[in-house]
């Protein structure tokens, strides 16, 4: 039954149909939601977060999250495997874009801090586009601060160097690495899913491993299988407070050529999506999906690809929603 505190289901916000305007028409906003400034009328935000000040490799994930409201029209209301509505179980919204500084790194990240950090005491949990991967960080300093949480990481990269180009800490290399290091991420309830890649030296993942983040590279992946694969991201991260990170260079470039680093040899989209899947019934806390770059893909493909990854984590963080309420998917 749901929380007598909340609206009935039919008065949720609920995303224009396409069949009334079409999915070409009107002002685009995350899956054709309302946009709604006020956090505290929110189960789950969408927010986006326009920013790659980060990047070490090709720019454009600033130009994300606008791209993927657009693709995201393509989006309808009921998932079609798992039959989960997140619109009847949750209150969703495009809660707008955080007001980065695009010439001051620092500055970029008080104000992701602040920004979701309002969020979070509204009571709504955070879906956000990104942006390049270092936004993640910030996101975690304003939700995670009282409890570490543990993260289903997808990607090509561990994200958890050190330093780059003369001792600088803060790059999409290295969100993760200061996230453990400020007690926001607890590394034996994180999993990174599908790394690869050439190496700058043979102890790039020493650091990683040695705090007990476990790894699966993408040769153990297709060796385990989706569904090993999903069932030991279960185990790693048990049932504790979780943040899904979805950087689109985990699949491999033929999917999403659109992205900052890309990596050959990933998983496929259909893969992706089945894991994300598998993440139904976690005690999901928030979410997002980052690196995608418009600018190296013009056919839209990558932001489709960053919109449906978005809607795939909104219906397991809904049901995650409703599972806290007691209630169930529907």
């Amino acid at each position: 039954m749901a929380d007598p505190g909340t609206p009935a289901r039919d008065t949720f916000p609920q995303p224009v149909e396409g069949t009334v305007m079409p999915r070409f028409a009107d002002i685009p906003t995350f899956m054709r939601l309302p946009v709604e400034r006020d956090a505290a009328k929110l189960d789950i935000a969408l927010v986006g977060v326009p920013w790659d000040g980060g990047t070490t490799n090709r720019p454009g994930a600033r130009h994300g999250p606008r791209e993927i409201r657009n693709m995201s029209s393509m989006m309808r209301k009921i998932h079609p495997v798992s039959g989960i509505q997140p619109y009847r179980l949750a209150r969703v919204g495009d809660h707008g874009d955080v007001p980065v500084n695009p010439a001051d790194l620092t500055d970029t990240l008080a104000r992701v801090e602040r920004f979701f950090a309002r969020v979070h005491a509204a009571g709504a949990i955070p879906l956000s586009a990104g942006g390049d991967h270092l936004v993640t960080l910030p996101i975690m300093r304003a939700i995670a601060r009282g409890r570490p949480v543990g993260m289903v990481h997808f990607d090509a990269h561990s994200d958890t160097w050190d330093t780059y180009f003369g001792g600088h800490k803060f790059t999409h290399g290295t969100p993760f690495r200061r996230a453990v290091e400020e007690g926001l991420l607890d590394p034996r309830r994180t999993v990174q899913i599908g790394i690869r890649g050439s190496l700058y030296n043979a102890d790039d993942m020493d650091w990683a491993l040695a705090q007990g983040i476990r790894v699966i590279g993408i040769e153990e992946y297709f060796d385990l299988g989706v569904a090993a694969v999903i069932a030991e991201a279960r185990r790693v991260v048990g049932d504790g407070p979780t943040y899904v990170s979805f950087d689109v260079d985990g699949l491999d470039p033929v999917y999403a050529p659109g992205t900052g680093t890309p990596e050959v040899g990933g998983f496929s989209t259909h893969e992706a999506q089945r894991m994300l899947r598998g993440l139904q019934g976690l005690d999901l806390v928030g979410g997002d999906v980052v690196e995608v770059s418009p600018p190296f893909d013009p056919s839209g493909n990558t932001a489709l690809v960053g919109a449906t990854m978005m809607f795939e984590i909104l219906c397991v963080l809904a049901d995650a929603v409703a599972r806290r309420r007691g209630g169930a998917a529907a």
